[in-house]
Protein backbone atom coordinates (compact mmCIF):
# COMPACT_ATOMS: atom_id res chain seq x y z
CA UNK A 1 0.00 0.00 0.00
CA UNK A 2 1.00 3.27 -1.05
CA UNK A 3 1.74 6.69 1.36
CA UNK A 4 -0.77 7.94 -0.65
CA UNK A 5 -3.38 5.57 -0.27
CA UNK A 6 -2.43 5.44 3.44
CA UNK A 7 -2.86 9.27 3.58
CA UNK A 8 -6.18 8.84 1.36
CA UNK A 9 -7.67 6.47 4.24
CA UNK A 10 -6.59 8.26 7.27
CA UNK A 11 -8.80 11.12 5.86
CA UNK A 12 -11.44 9.56 5.01
CA UNK A 13 -11.27 7.90 8.75
CA UNK A 14 -11.20 11.30 10.40
CA UNK A 15 -14.09 13.28 8.20
CA UNK A 16 -16.16 10.13 9.20
CA UNK A 17 -15.53 10.26 12.69
CA UNK A 18 -15.84 13.90 12.49
CA UNK A 19 -19.45 13.66 10.69
CA UNK A 20 -20.32 11.11 12.98
CA UNK A 21 -19.64 13.08 16.03
CA UNK A 22 -21.58 15.80 14.87
CA UNK A 23 -24.23 14.20 13.42
CA UNK A 24 -27.50 15.87 14.76
CA UNK A 25 -29.47 12.74 16.01
CA UNK A 26 -32.84 12.94 17.82
CA UNK A 27 -34.83 13.62 14.79
CA UNK A 28 -34.59 17.37 15.03
CA UNK A 29 -36.93 17.28 18.15
CA UNK A 30 -35.58 20.15 20.05
CA UNK A 31 -35.96 22.24 16.98
CA UNK A 32 -39.57 21.85 16.92
CA UNK A 33 -42.16 24.32 18.68
CA UNK A 34 -44.31 21.56 20.25
CA UNK A 35 -43.13 17.97 19.92
CA UNK A 36 -44.62 14.93 21.86
CA UNK A 37 -43.90 11.33 23.45
CA UNK A 38 -44.65 9.30 25.83
CA UNK A 39 -43.70 7.74 29.32
CA UNK A 40 -43.12 4.77 31.46
CA UNK A 41 -42.94 5.35 34.90
CA UNK A 42 -41.57 3.04 38.53
CA UNK A 43 -43.51 5.23 41.59
CA UNK A 44 -42.06 4.75 45.05
CA UNK A 45 -44.76 5.54 47.92
CA UNK A 46 -45.00 6.27 51.28
CA UNK A 47 -46.49 8.97 53.91
CA UNK A 48 -44.93 11.18 56.13
CA UNK A 49 -47.10 9.85 59.42
CA UNK A 50 -48.00 13.02 61.83
CA UNK A 51 -49.56 11.53 65.02
CA UNK A 52 -51.81 13.44 67.49
CA UNK A 53 -50.75 14.70 70.77
CA UNK A 54 -52.99 11.68 72.63
CA UNK A 55 -52.17 9.17 69.69
CA UNK A 56 -51.35 6.14 71.87
CA UNK A 57 -55.09 6.74 73.74
CA UNK A 58 -57.14 7.45 70.81
CA UNK A 59 -60.33 5.29 70.13
CA UNK A 60 -59.19 2.20 72.41
CA UNK A 61 -62.61 0.83 71.25
CA UNK A 62 -66.33 0.30 71.90
CA UNK A 63 -67.91 -0.09 75.30
CA UNK A 64 -68.55 -3.74 75.88
CA UNK A 65 -65.98 -4.36 73.32
CA UNK A 66 -62.54 -5.76 73.99
CA UNK A 67 -60.37 -2.67 73.81
CA UNK A 68 -57.25 -2.80 71.23
CA UNK A 69 -53.50 -3.49 72.49
CA UNK A 70 -51.83 -0.34 73.28
CA UNK A 71 -50.42 1.43 70.22
CA UNK A 72 -46.78 1.20 69.86
CA UNK A 73 -45.65 2.91 66.50
CA UNK A 74 -47.37 3.85 63.31
CA UNK A 75 -44.85 4.29 60.47
CA UNK A 76 -45.10 4.02 56.58
CA UNK A 77 -43.36 1.72 54.36
CA UNK A 78 -41.87 2.14 51.14
CA UNK A 79 -44.57 0.61 48.34
CA UNK A 80 -43.79 -0.03 44.36
CA UNK A 81 -45.84 1.59 42.09
CA UNK A 82 -46.15 2.06 38.54
CA UNK A 83 -47.20 4.58 35.63
CA UNK A 84 -47.83 5.02 32.03
CA UNK A 85 -48.37 8.44 30.39
CA UNK A 86 -48.33 10.87 27.25
CA UNK A 87 -45.19 13.66 26.84
CA UNK A 88 -46.41 17.21 25.24
CA UNK A 89 -43.48 19.31 25.22
CA UNK A 90 -43.75 23.18 24.73
CA UNK A 91 -40.14 25.17 23.22
CA UNK A 92 -39.71 28.35 25.32
CA UNK A 93 -35.96 28.96 23.92
CA UNK A 94 -32.63 27.30 23.51
CA UNK A 95 -32.39 26.30 27.19
CA UNK A 96 -35.97 25.82 28.69
CA UNK A 97 -39.12 24.16 27.96
CA UNK A 98 -43.04 24.32 29.54
CA UNK A 99 -43.80 20.41 30.01
CA UNK A 100 -47.35 18.52 30.56
CA UNK A 101 -46.64 14.75 31.09
CA UNK A 102 -50.36 13.51 32.08
CA UNK A 103 -50.22 9.80 33.80
CA UNK A 104 -52.10 6.96 35.19
CA UNK A 105 -50.38 5.69 37.94
CA UNK A 106 -51.40 2.68 39.54
CA UNK A 107 -49.64 2.55 43.40
CA UNK A 108 -51.06 1.89 46.71
CA UNK A 109 -49.70 3.16 50.42
CA UNK A 110 -48.94 1.14 53.09
CA UNK A 111 -49.57 1.73 57.20
CA UNK A 112 -47.80 -0.31 59.28
CA UNK A 113 -49.47 -0.23 62.99
CA UNK A 114 -47.32 -1.95 65.61
CA UNK A 115 -48.51 -2.60 70.00
CA UNK A 116 -46.81 -3.04 72.68
CA UNK A 117 -47.80 -6.52 72.72
CA UNK A 118 -45.10 -8.35 70.33
CA UNK A 119 -47.98 -10.76 68.94
CA UNK A 120 -50.28 -8.03 67.56
CA UNK A 121 -49.24 -5.89 64.21
CA UNK A 122 -51.81 -4.19 61.51
CA UNK A 123 -50.75 -3.65 57.67
CA UNK A 124 -53.13 -0.94 56.45
CA UNK A 125 -52.87 -0.51 52.73
CA UNK A 126 -54.62 2.52 50.99
CA UNK A 127 -55.16 1.57 47.45
CA UNK A 128 -54.99 4.33 44.95
CA UNK A 129 -54.94 5.03 41.11
CA UNK A 130 -54.10 8.48 40.07
CA UNK A 131 -54.94 10.24 37.17
CA UNK A 132 -51.58 12.85 37.03
CA UNK A 133 -51.91 15.97 35.76
CA UNK A 134 -48.32 17.81 35.96
CA UNK A 135 -46.86 20.93 34.43
CA UNK A 136 -42.87 22.21 34.99
CA UNK A 137 -40.68 23.99 33.24
CA UNK A 138 -37.02 22.31 32.24
CA UNK A 139 -34.13 24.02 32.37
CA UNK A 140 -31.84 22.49 30.43
CA UNK A 141 -27.55 22.49 29.26
CA UNK A 142 -25.89 23.61 26.11
CA UNK A 143 -26.03 20.57 24.28
CA UNK A 144 -22.91 18.04 23.78
CA UNK A 145 -23.05 16.37 20.70
CA UNK A 146 -25.66 13.96 21.36
CA UNK A 147 -26.49 14.44 25.59
CA UNK A 148 -27.23 17.18 27.82
CA UNK A 149 -28.38 17.37 31.08
CA UNK A 150 -31.61 19.25 32.82
CA UNK A 151 -33.47 20.32 35.91
CA UNK A 152 -36.98 20.42 36.30
CA UNK A 153 -39.00 21.95 38.98
CA UNK A 154 -43.20 22.07 38.73
CA UNK A 155 -46.47 21.04 40.25
CA UNK A 156 -49.20 18.28 39.63
CA UNK A 157 -52.94 18.00 40.33
CA UNK A 158 -54.27 14.12 40.80
CA UNK A 159 -57.31 12.43 41.03
CA UNK A 160 -58.12 9.13 42.95
CA UNK A 161 -60.12 6.92 40.38
CA UNK A 162 -60.23 3.92 42.40
CA UNK A 163 -63.43 2.10 42.59
CA UNK A 164 -65.99 2.94 45.83
CA UNK A 165 -66.40 -0.69 46.86
CA UNK A 166 -62.62 -1.10 47.56
CA UNK A 167 -62.53 1.61 49.98
CA UNK A 168 -66.20 0.83 51.23
CA UNK A 169 -66.22 -0.16 54.76
CA UNK A 170 -69.98 0.65 56.40
CA UNK A 171 -70.37 -2.83 57.23
CA UNK A 172 -67.40 -3.92 58.41
CA UNK A 173 -66.72 -4.13 61.98
CA UNK A 174 -64.46 -1.27 63.86
CA UNK A 175 -61.22 -3.45 64.04
CA UNK A 176 -61.71 -3.73 60.17
CA UNK A 177 -62.39 -0.14 59.09
CA UNK A 178 -60.11 1.18 56.62
CA UNK A 179 -57.50 4.43 56.40
CA UNK A 180 -58.96 6.53 53.51
CA UNK A 181 -57.46 8.96 51.44
CA UNK A 182 -59.08 12.38 49.69
CA UNK A 183 -59.65 12.17 46.09
CA UNK A 184 -57.56 15.10 44.64
CA UNK A 185 -54.37 16.12 45.87
CA UNK A 186 -52.17 19.17 44.85
CA UNK A 187 -48.09 18.44 44.82
CA UNK A 188 -44.82 19.94 44.36
CA UNK A 189 -41.84 18.11 42.30
CA UNK A 190 -38.47 18.88 41.08
CA UNK A 191 -36.17 16.20 39.60
CA UNK A 192 -32.99 15.70 37.41
CA UNK A 193 -32.63 13.93 34.63
CA UNK A 194 -30.53 12.91 30.90
CA UNK A 195 -31.38 14.02 27.26
CA UNK A 196 -30.10 11.45 25.13
CA UNK A 197 -30.12 11.61 21.58
CA UNK A 198 -30.62 8.41 19.16
CA UNK A 199 -30.89 8.56 14.92
CA UNK A 200 -34.87 8.89 14.86
CA UNK A 201 -36.11 9.96 18.71
CA UNK A 202 -34.63 11.15 22.55
CA UNK A 203 -34.53 8.86 25.46
CA UNK A 204 -35.35 10.94 29.05
CA UNK A 205 -33.96 9.13 31.81
CA UNK A 206 -35.52 11.24 34.71
CA UNK A 207 -35.44 11.07 38.89
CA UNK A 208 -38.19 12.94 40.43
CA UNK A 209 -39.21 13.76 43.89
CA UNK A 210 -42.98 14.72 44.64
CA UNK A 211 -44.39 15.95 47.44
CA UNK A 212 -48.30 17.32 48.53
CA UNK A 213 -49.26 20.30 49.53
CA UNK A 214 -51.57 19.35 52.81
CA UNK A 215 -52.49 15.96 54.31
CA UNK A 216 -54.25 13.52 51.88
CA UNK A 217 -55.82 12.00 55.37
CA UNK A 218 -59.87 11.51 55.66
CA UNK A 219 -60.21 11.61 59.26
CA UNK A 220 -62.56 9.05 60.77
CA UNK A 221 -63.66 7.70 64.42
CA UNK A 222 -61.69 3.95 64.40
CA UNK A 223 -58.54 2.70 65.61
CA UNK A 224 -56.65 3.51 62.50
CA UNK A 225 -57.49 6.93 61.29
CA UNK A 226 -57.99 8.14 64.79
CA UNK A 227 -54.31 8.12 65.91
CA UNK A 228 -53.39 10.00 62.97
CA UNK A 229 -53.20 14.28 62.70
CA UNK A 230 -52.01 14.47 59.21
CA UNK A 231 -50.54 11.75 56.31
CA UNK A 232 -48.29 14.05 53.79
CA UNK A 233 -47.65 11.95 50.82
CA UNK A 234 -44.47 11.65 48.97
CA UNK A 235 -43.34 10.04 46.01
CA UNK A 236 -39.69 9.40 43.97
CA UNK A 237 -40.29 8.49 40.52
CA UNK A 238 -37.69 7.04 38.18
CA UNK A 239 -39.50 8.00 34.68
CA UNK A 240 -38.25 6.74 30.91
CA UNK A 241 -39.48 9.45 28.59
CA UNK A 242 -39.56 8.28 24.76
CA UNK A 243 -39.88 11.89 22.40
Amino acid sequence: MTRKSILLITLTLLFSFKTFAQKNWGGGVDEEPFHFGFTFQYVSSEYKVLKKAEWRDQFPGPPGEETKPTLYSVSSPVSPGFGLGFVSNYRLGKNADVRFTPALVFSDRLLDYMYLSETDFKQQKVQSTLVDFPLGIKLKSDRRKNFRAYMLAGAKYSIDIVSKKKTNDVDKIWTEKLVKNTRSILWYEAGIGLDLYFEFFKLSPELKLANSFQSVLTPEDHPYSAPLDKLILRNLQFSLYFE
